[in-house]
């Protein structure tokens, strides 16, 4: 999730935490939470079912059998009943990865399937029957309605899974999109991990993940979960990866949490494991390349879906504030220093040569929003796995209240460093697209050539995000909704200033920012028409208890662009 400058204001707000300013934002939990932890189920079905990958006639259809021996077959029934009175598929599942700790997951694409319909599943080992699932195949043809909805950064640690299974309880979604940090790779201690231990969610195993078994184990554990299983079994699911499925701030080369002097070995070698256990223990399809994991989904005559592959194929190593070439206490009202600023900005953040996407995959995503304008489809959807749109940092040394600018001051260090950078008017972050804006323009560009409007569904940030989509001369090309974590802690939530308005500070900053909130627990849901498109932000009311209320943040509604300029969002629910 956090590159270098998140890194350096977690650490701020920990030293900020330290003056025992004000009470956390965490402090928003129950302090007596009602909850018990709740086992996996007996029998060798303990990580449940899933699908995944669909199409117009298959679907990737998966399970975990814990078992000693594999003594007899794993059978897989596909049905257009629940009652399985009317079973299409009657087949034996193959092993999807190697075996560890006695688990072995198992696969199988049930095809030649009808589209648009839906269908129910059950696996079966010795005799005994998995739990049944519920998946669908993407439909063909004139589409009315069509609901996606969006996951980011589950982090198992930090709390309970309750937007899942606030998703799961739905019973009306189409497909479920995950964007990335399905799991973390941290060891115990860790990122996260105050409540583990009061929860019953202490991460398997201890150590940081880098082996095979070591992320096999982890994804074990998440996939136990028992609100991640109901959801899993409720619909079918597109995962992409961002960076901790293999480690914190992944590119192709190396991650800022990888060291192979610290015995960690060489980054080809932990990738390889990760993308091992990760096509193994989620039902997804394998490409050839199995780090080209990006591609396209044709949602009828209403959307196309394209999802993107940006950390490990071809991403180039991030930009960090570390080099940022201005002494931090140069005047920012300086013309000289500004000009210095925007040249940095422009010719070293902004190299022509900087990707996340890669010249492949550029071209194919592309080619894509040109076919599915000539389709006439209405809509075209990104899954996109860090913030797309730009985000210029407020400056902290001002717009905080002087109390809390005090406390950054007294701290010292990276702390006040960090706040003093955001004197120049810099990115927020240059994990994101903000590292890659020439890339970033290129892409807006084509689009707008080509009067491909789109909708962006981007995670990794554990905020919620509305934000209007420019080109750089100004012109709109879409809008992006950011999605917050399921249970990984925003950034804001390590300072102790509850009461101080930081998603408004974005939004004074960045006037094509519409909404940012900074606390949230939950998910998006999109709501495809051909007329409109409303999402809806949907919250949880706690993580630290298995009882919670669902509620709405604030809802979003979109109409397409029919050869002209593209319109702006509107907001229908929410401050």
């Amino acid at each position: 999730m956090s590159d270098e400058m998140k890194l350096t204001r977690r650490a701020a707000l920990a030293g900020v935490a330290g003056l025992g300013l004000a009470a956390t934002a965490c402090s928003r939990e129950s302090a007596a939470p009602s909850f018990a932890p709740r086992p996996p189920a007996d029998g060798p079905f303990k990580h449940g079912v899933a699908s995944g990958d669909p199409d117009q006639s298959s679907i990737m259809l998966w399970t975990a059998i814990t078992a000693d021996s594999l003594d007899a077959p794993v059978r897989v029934q596909l049905a257009e009943d629940p009652d399985f009175q009317s079973v299409l598929i009657d087949a034996e599942a193959a092993p999807a990865a190697e075996a560890v700790r006695a688990m072995t997951p198992f696969k199988l694409l049930a095809d030649g399937l009808q589209p648009g319909r839906t269908y129910w599943y059950r696996f079966s080992f010795g005799g005994e029957l998995s739990e049944t699932g519920q998946t669908r195949t993407l439909p063909e043809g004139a589409v009315d309605s069509f609901k996606i909805a969006a996951f980011s950064c589950s982090n198992y640690p930090a709390g309970f899974f309750n937007a899942y299974r606030a998703a799961a309880e739905r019973g009306d979604i189409d497909l479920v999109v995950h964007l990335g940090d399905y799991l973390y790779e941290y060891g115990r201690g860790g990122y996260a991990m105050d409540d583990d231990e009061r929860l019953g969610r202490v991460v398997e195993p201890a150590h940081e993940i880098v082996s095979y078994e070591d992320y096999v184990l982890r994804y074990a554990q998440y996939n136990a979960d028992p609100d991640l299983k109901a959801l899993k079994a409720a619909a079918p699911w597109l995962t992409i990866w961002d960076d901790h499925e293999t480690a914190n701030n992944a590119h192709r080369t190396g991650a800022e949490n990888h060291d192979p002097d610290e015995g960690e070995g060489p980054w080809p070698v932990r990738v390889n494991d990760a993308m091992r256990a990760y096509y193994g223990w989620l039902p997804v399809r394998e490409p050839d390349n199995r780090l080209a994991r990006y591609g396209a989904l044709e949602i009828g005559d209403l959307a196309t879906l394209i999802f993107l592959e940006s950390r490990l194929l071809a991403r180039s190593q991030e930009m960090t504030m570390e080099g940022f070439p201005i002494p931090l206490d140069s005047d920012p009202e300086d013309p000289e220093v500004q000009a210095q600023v925007q040249a940095w900005l422009d010719e070293t953040v902004g190299g022509e040569d900087r990707t996340l996407l890669g010249a492949e995959q550029f071209d194919f995503v592309i080619r894509t929003l040109e076919q599915s304008v000539a389709a006439g489809k209405p809509w075209r959807i990104f899954a996109n796995q860090v913030l797309m749109g730009s985000a210029t940092a407020p400056d902290y040394t001002r717009e905080t209240p002087f109390w809390l600018r005090w406390g950054m001051r007294i701290a010292g260090g990276d702390i006040w460093d960090f706040a003093r950078q955001t004197q120049f008017g810099v990115p927020m972050t240059l994990d994101t697209w903000d590292g890659f804006p020439a890339e970033r323009e290129r892409l807006f560009e084509a689009a707008r050539n080509a009067n491909a409007d789109f909708i962006v569904l981007t995670g990794d940030s554990h905020n919620f995000w509305t934000v209007d989509l420019k080109t750089e001369a100004g012109e709109r090309v879409g809008v992006e909704f950011g999605v917050t974590s399921v249970t990984s802690p925003s950034d804001y939530e390590f300072v102790n200033a509850p009461s101080v308005d930081f998603g408004q500070m974005t939004l004074q900053a960045n006037p094509h920012i519409l909404h940012h909130s900074v606390y949230a627990k939950g998910f998006v849901l999109l709501t495809l028409t051909p007329d409109e498109a409303i999402a809806d932000f949907v919250t949880v009311s706690t993580i630290k208890d298995t009882a919670f209320e669902a509620g709405i943040d604030s809802r979003w509604r979109v109409t397409p662009a029919s050869g002209g300029a593209v319109p702006a969002v509107e907001r229908l629910l929410g401050a």
